[in-house]
């Protein structure tokens, strides 16, 4: 059986009246490796090469997501390469997949930082317990130090 995840990827930007607004652009389901130090680790130490930009200019060395859609599109084809083992959900279906972990990928249009968070699924009392909010190099960062301190 294996670890399950999902991933969901999300937009925040003021609206025109200046309040917070968010998106939620797809949500990507990973049967396998889905516990923090196994492909999330992976994808954070991908999207802390990156860059979020609003518009293609010069080619660069660094990965670069023309926003939050663009950077999911990437998501979604760093894990599909056949069939089986991710796919795409529903977004109200998110935290009924079964899954171990509940991750998001936030993406601000306006400062074009990325959040990343982690959440345990859970049940009963653990049931959504948020255990990660920052930017992927600091989940990078945490996932190390989790194992060094063997937990």
């Amino acid at each position: 059986m294996g670890t399950r995840s999902t991933y969901r990827v999300v937009e925040t930007h003021k609206n025109d009246t200046g309040k917070d607004k968010k998106e939620n652009i797809c949500l990507m389901y990973v049967q396998y490796d889905g516990y923090p130090s196994g492909h999330p680790l992976e994808t954070a130490e991908w999207l802390s090469t990156g860059k979020v930009v609003n518009g293609i200019g010069l080619v660069e060395d660094t990965p670069i997501f023309n926003g939050a859609g663009c950077l999911a599109a990437q998501l979604v084809a760093k894990f599909k390469d056949g069939p089986g083992g991710a796919y795409m959900y529903p977004m109200n279906s998110r935290g009924d997949c079964g899954e171990d972990y509940l991750y998001d990928i936030i993406v601000n249009f306006d400062t074009k930082e990325i959040t990343y968070t982690c959440t345990e699924s859970g049940w009963g009392d653990h049931r959504n317990k948020k255990v990660f909010s920052g930017t992927p190099q600091e989940f990078i960062n945490w996932v190390k130090k989790t194992e060094e301190d063997g937990n």
